[in-house]
């Protein structure tokens, strides 16, 4: 029974899915954000990418994490999907309310009505979760609308509505590459985040001062996210998940995790002109 038993231990962690790897150039940061997670009093996922090179970096990469309100990216890039494609306009009357003005709403403010205003126009939430299926970004779930993932019992650990640190930074790479929107409606939708007013304790908090950050923020009780895009001096633009749920002072992680990160990819990318090492 013993045998049996470990047998299907291992087996069950054979199935599980490999650690996202990070670039040799990164490891340095890879060990202070371990570092900093450890320290932490709750369980947090990161992840982030550099446009330009393709180095990343990956913490519990690969592990689920509710996604609260930085899903109303994905709702925001399945609308103007369709814009792109004439089935929608932005200056459509949506309950009363322009379209424009429904998604300054859900992005500068996370105004959870907007949304699901929106949501119910581009047919719910599982027009997203397929939008995104069908377009190969994985890892990410939408379930419920705004309202029901607020109604229903707190779990932090459920599945529904969740992504990985590593799927969402997908997800932001597809919308920067102009893969699943035109690069006008990226355009528009990088205004937005720009001008988000919510969590300004994350991200933003301990990066330079005008370091130009383009972001979305998630927040329940018990948890709480910040994701997007944070552009270094060289004009190379980081994308960044961070998801921290459980625990105190979750805000103060994901700025000193930011932090991280810019000083960590800043450092990469000047490596290659001052010792020849290379990033892949």
């Amino acid at each position: 029974m013993r045998l049996t038993a470990v047998f299907l231990s291992l087996l069950a962690f054979a199935a599980q899915p490999a650690a996202a790897e990070s670039s040799p150039s990164l490891w340095n940061l890879e060990r202070q954000l371990s570092f900093l997670v450890a320290g932490s009093s709750g369980d947090v996922g990161i992840a982030a990418l550099d446009l330009n090179n393709g180095t990343s970096v990956s913490i519990r990469g690969n592990e689920p994490f509710p996604m609260a309100s930085t899903v109303k990216v994905a709702v925001a890039a399945l609308y103007l999907s369709q814009v792109d494609h004439g089935r929608r306009s932005l200056d459509d009357t949506i309950s009363g309310q322009s379209a424009r003005g429904l998604m300054e709403r859900m992005l500068i403010h996370s105004d959870n009505q907007a949304t699901d205003i929106l949501l119910k126009n581009i047919g719910g939430p599982r027009s997203v979760h397929d939008w995104l299926q069908q377009n190969g970004v994985t890892g990410v779930r939408v379930d419920r609308t705004i309202a029901q993932l607020l109604s229903d019992p707190r779990d932090l650990w459920d599945r529904r509505d969740s992504s990985t640190p590593q799927a969402m930074v997908e997800l932001l790479r597809r919308i920067y590459k102009a893969d699943l929107i035109k690069p006008e409606s990226r355009n528009y939708l990088l205004g937005l985040m720009s001008r988000c007013e919510t969590g300004k304790n994350r991200i933003r908090a301990l990066l330079p001062t005008g370091t130009p950050v383009e972001h979305k923020t998630g927040t329940l009780d018990g948890l709480t996210d910040d994701v997007g895009f944070i552009t270094m001096p060289d004009g190379h633009r980081i994308v960044v998940a961070v998801f921290a749920r459980g625990g105190t002072n979750r805000p103060r992680t994901i700025a000193e995790a930011a932090r991280a990160i810019y000083d960590g990819f800043a450092s990469a990318i000047a490596r290659p002109f001052t010792t020849g090492t290379f990033s892949r």
